[in-house]
């Protein structure tokens, strides 16, 4: 059975404090599984479970130095929401971005170590995502991505273009997973990444192999201490293979 996607992960500078405003921002519950790692999870969530993608933020020394080709978007319910929600977020130490947007509907905002993300102004497909309402990954192929995500995952394909392509689990719960055409490369090691996960009782080593028969790589890293597998999606984007659960 394919792999599903269970998190995002996120590195920080300092993992404790930028997961207090992800929690804040996202009305969601806080735990640590040890020492410069931080996980977020809605309140009475059992993970995994494709109502949520979780966040894990992990404690790196390196600086940010380019937009992140991973993001999420925050879904609101009305205008008003909207507003209410930018005006929290910058309370909480978000700050308004501009990478280039335009005049557009939403707001680009940064959190706290200038990860940017968007709050939505409201739309009907996105009232039952919960606050995230999707998971957005910069590309330069939205249908080649489509075709290697659809088969790495078992997400349901809802819409492909030469521009965009969504996913969303196959229970039609949870946020959905878009992949954007964007004109920029990718230059550096992404610090917002996927993670996904076989389930319990599938095959870590059959499950690698499988998706490098797909196209994933090998990002060239030592993973002779790890218990899971990094690979990188034909874009080059870096993404976890979790241990089945």
């Amino acid at each position: 059975m394919p792999s599903r996607l269970v998190q995002i992960n996120m590195k920080a500078h300092d993992d404790a404090a930028l997961g207090r405003f992800w929690a804040e921002a996202l009305g969601w519950g806080v735990d640590s599984e040890g020492p410069g790692v931080t996980n977020l999870e809605p309140a009475d969530f059992a993970y995994p479970d494709p109502a949520a993608v979780c966040i894990d933020l992990i404690a790196r020394p390196e600086p940010k130095t380019v937009k992140n080709r991973v993001h999420v978007d925050l879904a609101t319910t009305s205008a008003a929401h909207q507003a209410e929600l930018v005006a929290r977020l910058r309370e909480l130490g978000a700050t308004l971005a501009d990478v280039g947007q335009g005049d557009v509907p939403w707001t680009v905002m940064a959190d706290p170590e200038g990860n940017e993300f968007c709050v939505l102004e409201p739309r009907p497909v996105h009232q039952d995502t919960g606050p995230i309402a999707a998971v957005v990954v910069d590309c330069a192929d939205p249908r080649e991505m489509a075709r290697f995500w659809g088969r790495a995952i078992d997400w349901t394909l809802h819409e492909v273009t030469d521009d965009l392509a969504v996913m969303r689990s196959a229970p039609g719960v949870g946020p959905y997973l878009e992949f954007v055409r964007t004109p920029d490369t990718k230059s550096v090691w992404n610090r917002v990444h996927l993670d996904i996960a076989p389930y319990r009782g599938d095959d870590l080593a059959a499950e690698e192999a499988r998706l490098r028969a797909l196209g994933a790589t090998d990002p060239g890293i030592d993973q002779s201490a790890l218990s899971w597998r990094v690979l990188a999606d034909p874009e080059g984007n870096e993404f976890c293979l979790l241990t089945p659960r």
